[in-house]
Formats: C-alpha cells, structure tokens, sequence
C-alpha cells in the first residue's frame, strides 16, 4: 500500500507545481495537521483516495468547518483496509486553543481509548500531530513532543509512527524518518511517501 503523509506546510511541489496524474496511484493520505482545509479538499479531488487527519494546534476552525470530502480520526482506531490507525491531534498546551493539551490531559486521552485499543488489538500506525518526548522534538513547550506517546510505542509496537509539528526549517539536523524500537518513525511536515 503506497501511502503519502503530509503535514504543517502545503507542498510547492504538490500544490503550486502540481501537474494532472501526480498524485494518483496512492492508497491513502495521512494528514498531520495544520493544513488549510482547502489544501486537504484539493488532495481529495486530485487523489482520489481516502484522506485521514487529525487536528494541529492550529487547526481550531476544523471542528465547526472540517475539510469536505476528509475522515477526522481524532481519538478512534481507524481500520482502513485492515490496517488499524489511531489519531490524536494537537500539541502541547502553550496558550489557549482547542487542540492543545498538558501531558496529563493527552494521557487521559489514551486512557479513555482502552477499550477500543483492547477491541482493535492495537494498531498498526501511531498518526498525531505533535511528536515523541525525546523522538524529533524540542525541549521548547511549543514543540516539545509528549511522554505518553513513548509509552504508546513501547506497549503496541506500532509499525509506524507519523507526526507533524516539527517544521524542517526548523533546524538542518531534523530527520525525516528514524528507527525507535520494531517502530519507522515519520516526520511528514511537507509531505513524504511511504509503503506500508
């Protein structure tokens, strides 16, 4: 399965120089957070493929005016085509806003998924918008991943994990994949493809 993962920039190369057939041939879009809703809106029509997204810390318009033609998979586990995928959006509580959270109140978040976790057997593919504390992310509060996503990796074992927040200009060294464990971890700011 050919998936594409974008995040937090509109892709020049995916929008703005955007020529017929270029996104066909994907399976699924996974979107991170902080896109436009009519950047998410364009994918749809242009890839034909269902398109998954979880909310960014900026993206507090979604929840009275969602991108059309996209699944919210905010706090489910989302089977798509047999592979299970969890969503949590948001990032860490910085200053008001909808989709931001302490740690502790993303843990309740987890907490509240048992049983649909216990239901599911796990998932396959960890999708938020923040990162990992200490996989990716910044000792800033803005950009400082959380804890109890490391305790979601070490329990499920997730095949992928696939985060936004982390803007590449952010600094030369920012990897866009890394290994944590059995888990491929994937910054999809701008956008990156990978096969499942």
């Amino acid at each position: 399965m050919r998936i594409l993962a974008v995040a937090d920039t509109e892709s020049k190369y995916l929008y703005d120089y955007y020529t017929p057939g270029k996104l066909e041939g994907f399976d699924l879009i996974l979107a991170c957070g902080d896109l436009s809703r009519s950047y998410l809106e364009f994918l749809v029509d242009a890839s034909r493929c269902t398109v998954l997204y979880v909310r960014g810390n900026h993206d507090d318009s979604y929840s009275t005016d969602p991108p059309q033609g996209c699944i919210c998979v905010e706090d489910t586990v989302y089977n798509f085509k047999g592979i299970r995928i969890l969503g949590l959006g948001g990032s860490h509580r910085y200053r008001e806003g909808a989709n931001m959270f302490t740690e502790k109140q993303m843990a309740k978040r987890i907490r509240k998924l048992r049983f649909k976790l216990w239901r599911s057997g796990g998932f396959d593919i960890l999708m938020t918008h923040s990162p990992a504390r200490r996989l990716n992310d910044f000792d800033s509060l803005s950009h400082r991943g959380f804890e109890c996503f490391n305790d979601l990796l070490e329990k499920y074992k997730p095949r992928y994990f696939v985060h936004g927040h982390i803007h590449k200009n952010y600094g030369m060294n920012i990897p866009q994949r890394t290994e944590h464990g059995e888990t491929t971890v994937i910054n999809a700011c701008d956008y990156c493809i990978f096969e499942y």
